[in-house]
């Protein structure tokens, strides 16, 4: 069974497996706003045991959660998942970065589809998840915890 948003063509049995083996992630556009989507699921992921590091270059050296945020992608090295909290035009490159760094999986939430960049990382031996959220799949098939 797919779930809701299964753009990216995985089943619940991929997601579980992918949630469930990730103990790294990377949230690319944290928010210090506690009403942002990346704000309530970076505490959620942390929460779960997940070990979290926020990406945002406007807030680099700065506290989300008790997490140092980082400018990049290179300083959150090394890379097991990278979660994108991004509009979906400004994916690719970010998803290009993920494979030159050696990133596992690509997370884009809900509402960020990029195909052309998912095939791209797919090429490269990634796993793709697009137009899901962590959140929702944890409390729909989980829970995931770490």
């Amino acid at each position: 069974m797919t779930g809701p948003g299964a753009t990216d063509g995985l089943d619940d049995d991929a997601i579980r497996r992918i949630l469930g083996r990730t103990r790294r992630i990377a949230l690319v556009g944290a928010s210090a706003k506690p009403w942002r989507p990346s704000h309530e699921v970076m505490r959620f992921l942390l929460d779960r045991g997940f070990d979290v590091t926020p990406i945002n270059p406007g807030l680099a050296g700065q506290q989300i959660h008790g997490r140092t945020v980082v400018a990049d992608l290179a300083a959150a090295a090394p890379l097991e998942m990278v979660d994108l909290f991004r509009n979906a035009r400004l994916v690719g490159p970010v998803v290009d970065e993920a494979v030159r760094l050696g990133a596992s999986i690509v997370w884009m939430q809900l509402g960020v589809v990029d195909q052309a960049a998912a095939a791209r990382a797919r090429a490269a031996g990634l796993e793709v998840v697009m137009d899901r959220c962590p959140v929702i799949e944890d409390r729909r098939i989980g829970p995931f915890r770490h």
